[in-house]
């Protein structure tokens, strides 16, 4: 975990995100929580990461999700040398 996020406001955050139960739920927080483009940007580099876990190559990436070479090397290092957030996302999604 990254220490210089953790702060008591992103406790405070994410202790209200983990209150939501459905996607409903998760629309309206977010909504009000985040602007457009943000919530767009955040979804945009999710399907970045879950096409280059399936060894998707940046080209299709970039073809399907609009998202620029630079932000496919942002994501594919956060895949390679982060936390394995996504990681952990990606394989409790693939048990449902």
């Amino acid at each position: 975990m990254n220490k210089k996020i953790k702060t008591e406001a992103v406790d405070h955050l994410f202790q209200a995100i983990l209150t939501l139960k459905s996607e409903e739920d998760c629309y309206k927080f977010f909504e009000d929580l985040c602007t457009i483009n943000e919530l767009l940007s955040l979804s945009q580099r999710f399907e970045v990461a879950s096409m280059l876990s399936d060894k998707k190559t940046y080209l299709e990436i970039a073809e399907k999700t609009g998202a620029s070479t630079a932000t496919i090397s942002r994501v594919n290092r956060s895949l390679n040398y982060g936390s394995d957030g996504y990681d952990m996302v990606f394989e409790r999604l693939s048990e449902d």
